[in-house]
């Protein structure tokens, strides 16, 4: 085996690769690098390659924090198969980029099932799950749709279909936008949603709707109840998903945000989607946790759970016991 890492600069080449290998990872998309880079994130395409064959792909972010650097491979790397060797080598040759970028540690989300043998296939590579909370959506709700609308609406909880049909009933109106300038009415709910639930807001949502909607990736939807906006969501669009990626909304007696989900989850069958990704939910077992109430909502359309395995540390560093400890603490303050 000879593995040598090569940066990518042809975008078909890298989405082929993804979207063969792991088309739910939208965080190793080439869109996703992109908006990084508008943010001005380092962002490194790398391919792996055993001699003259892609095996595998890594979209690295550097992160630049205050409790220290680090490289962050969000939803990969991304393999053709999954194999003790390959991962032991990709290791070994991103050592010289941590020590350019000066990061202490690697951290990987890839989007394997959360189970005992997952666990023990990256313990043996000397990974250690990371302090931090939940990221990335790694246990998330999705809703198959290769099924009628009316089967649909019959596998949601009765209260959400009530709910879907009474807002109708009302005349609540839901208005599907691509135009960036229109970003600025789901800012003005996003602000106060942020502020009740005491979530630090995203900064970059402006720069991947604009990049996602450029290629008819993106959609925003408005909910009105009369001329009064209520609930927004943005979705985004890739590989065999529809992602529920960002949500607001203001407290409101008419179910204002049930039928901008049914109505986001229609939007989706039409464009021939098979999944609609409701994104990161609450473990069953923290009754106390930040998302308790939004989980609740989601898992009222129907659907079903699917547990990644958490985020995970390869320490290049002796000091990456400091972002560890500051990690582990910041989330017992948090409630996660």
């Amino acid at each position: 085996m000879n593995l040598r890492l090569t940066s990518i600069d042809s975008m078909k080449q890298w989405e082929n690769f993804l979207l063969t290998n792991s088309p739910e990872a939208l965080f190793q998309s080439w869109t996703w690098g992109e908006v990084q880079k508008k943010t001005g994130q380092t962002v490194h395409r790398l391919g792996i390659f055993d001699n003259n064959t892609l095996i595998g792909i890594a979209q690295i972010f550097v992160v630049r924090a205050r409790r220290g650097t680090f490289l962050h491979v969000r939803h990969g790397p991304i393999w053709r198969d999954q194999t003790n060797a390959f991962w032991r080598e990709f290791i070994s040759l991103l050592k010289p980029l941590a020590l350019k970028e000066h990061a202490w540690f690697l951290r990987v989300s890839p989007l394997i099932i959360n189970t005992p043998e997952a666990h023990k296939f990256l313990s043996e590579l000397h990974f250690i799950p990371a302090s931090i909370h939940e990221v990335d959506a790694e246990r998330c709700w999705v809703l198959d749709l290769n099924k009628t609308e009316e089967e649909l609406l019959m596998g949601m909880r009765k209260t959400t279909r009530y709910e879907i049909r009474q807002a109708q009933k009302l005349g609540v109106r839901v208005v599907k936008t691509t135009e960036k300038k229109d970003l600025r009415y789901f800012y003005k709910l996003y602000e106060e949603t942020s502020r009740r639930h005491g979530f630090v807001a995203h900064t970059s949502i402006s720069e991947e709707f604009e990049l996602f909607a450029k290629e008819n990736n993106a959609l925003l939807l408005l909910g009105f109840d009369g001329k009064d906006l209520i609930a927004s969501t943005i979705l985004l669009f890739y590989g065999n998903q529809a992602i529920y990626h960002h949500g607001a909304s203001l407290m409101s007696k008419t179910p204002v945000s049930y039928l901008v989900q049914w109505e986001a989850i229609r939007e989706a069958k039409k464009r021939g989607i098979i999944v609609y990704n409701f994104y990161g939910i609450a473990p069953d077992d923290k009754p106390n946790h930040p998302w308790r109430g939004i989980t609740l909502f989601k898992k009222g359309f129907g659907g079903r759970e699917i547990n990644y395995i958490h985020a995970q540390d390869y320490a290049f560093s002796p000091f990456y016991l400091i972002p560890k400890s500051i990690e582990a603490v910041r989330r017992k303050l948090r409630g996660y």
